[in-house]
């Protein structure tokens, strides 16, 4: 049984192997699947990451959100903790923590989220019964011990299944697992 420090090892030099065209290709094929969801058809509120070395791509969520005149939040490392900050284009977000892109500062911090509101969660490997790795921080986990209530979708590549990932009783799943290939829910 391998353990989460392999796990992340061995998903992230795969999912670097992949090519900047797999890459956008199979990410449009999750999107898609998310855009039928009711999740996001019913949401009015996204709460999207800045994808970065090779995550499934969430511009196209972000767009049409957009689009469709949902409000988009991105998350911000505060110390130990993730905030959510609403940006209205991607002009919005600069390199944070650890390089990733976040929001700059005259956003709007997010304080109460409506009872609707969608998480599309990242992660670096999954399993069929929802349970996530992450990068190994806690920042979701910390997040939704405080906003348990939110409708959580975590989208990633095939590639990042395992037949069993290891769980921690502070370790948050998500509702839904969107792949390029599949849709796997609680229920699976």
């Amino acid at each position: 049984m391998d353990t989460k420090q392999q796990i992340r090892k061995r998903i992230r030099t795969l999912r670097k192997e992949m090519t900047p065209d797999e890459v956008h290709k199979k990410s449009v094929r999750i999107a898609e699947q998310v855009l039928h969801t009711t999740a996001f058809k019913e949401t009015e509120l996204v709460l999207l990451y800045a994808d970065f070395q090779n995550e499934v791509q969430t511009g196209l969520l972000a767009e049409e959100a957009w689009k469709e005149e949902k409000r988009v939040a991105y998350p911000k490392v505060v110390g130990n903790d993730m905030e959510f900050y609403l940006i209205s284009e991607y002009a919005q977000l600069a390199p944070g923590a650890m390089n990733i892109p976040e929001p700059v500062p005259n956003c709007e911090r997010i304080i109460s989220f409506p009872e609707n509101t969608l998480m599309i969660m990242p992660g670096v490997a999954f399993d069929r019964n929802l349970n996530r790795v992450g990068y190994g921080g806690g920042y979701y986990d910390r997040f939704l011990e405080k906003h348990p209530d939110l409708v959580r979708i975590a989208i990633s590549y095939e590639l990042q299944l395992c037949d069993y990932v290891p769980v921690e009783s502070t370790d948050y799943k998500p509702h839904m697992l969107i792949t390029e290939k599949q849709i796997l829910t609680a229920e699976n």
